[in-house]
């Protein structure tokens, strides 16, 4: 993983999939008034891993338009307001193991803008029976324990963000 300052121009170390490209996301961490993050655990999966929401950016969409979109469609609900975005994309590349199987085999990993968002509903309004289900569970975690839940092909970018926002969670959980 590589924390780049503009999307889509460094290029990654060669090897498998080297030719490959970087899919445009974004990714959600989603915060509760007590300070903790939404993390769900992906049906197509029976690894114990659990994500944050994220999702492609459409053509023509930004990175904002596209973190409310992509919460509505997996986790039925866009109650949130954005609370901070980072300025550079977080790069993670793909396990050999991976490549060619997702993503239609286009890319070999993704660049992502990252939205902190505060939730604004309440648990009922978080509904993972959606139009195309993406996860089976959620919970709310604390920050600190993101880089533990995660995929390890993910864990720099969780521990990134857990830095850089752990002292925006403990803002939510002193004002709760």
């Amino acid at each position: 993983m590589s924390a780049r300052k503009e999307h889509g121009k460094t290029k990654s170390k060669s090897g498998p999939g080297s030719a490959l490209g970087y899919r445009p996301c974004v990714g959600i961490m989603l915060l509760n008034d007590a300070g903790k993050v939404f993390v769900a655990r992906r049906i197509d999966t029976t690894v114990e891993a659990w994500q944050m929401p994220q999702g492609g950016i459409d053509p023509g969409e930004n990175p904002r338009g596209a973190a409310l979109r992509e919460l509505a469609e997996e986790i039925g609900t866009d109650k949130a307001e954005i609370l901070a975005e980072t300025e550079d994309w977080l790069r993670y590349d793909l396990p050999p193991e991976l490549l060619g199987k997702v993503w239609q085999g286009r890319y070999r990993g993704q660049d992502q803008k990252w939205l902190v968002m505060r939730f604004l509903g309440c648990d009922a309004d978080i509904d993972l029976d959606t139009e195309h289900p993406e996860f089976a569970a959620w919970k709310w975690i604390e920050v600190a324990a993101l880089p533990k839940v995660i995929v390890p092909f993910k864990r720099d970018i969780y521990r990134t963000l857990a830095e850089r926002y752990a002292g925006l969670a403990a803002k939510l959980r002193a004002r709760s």
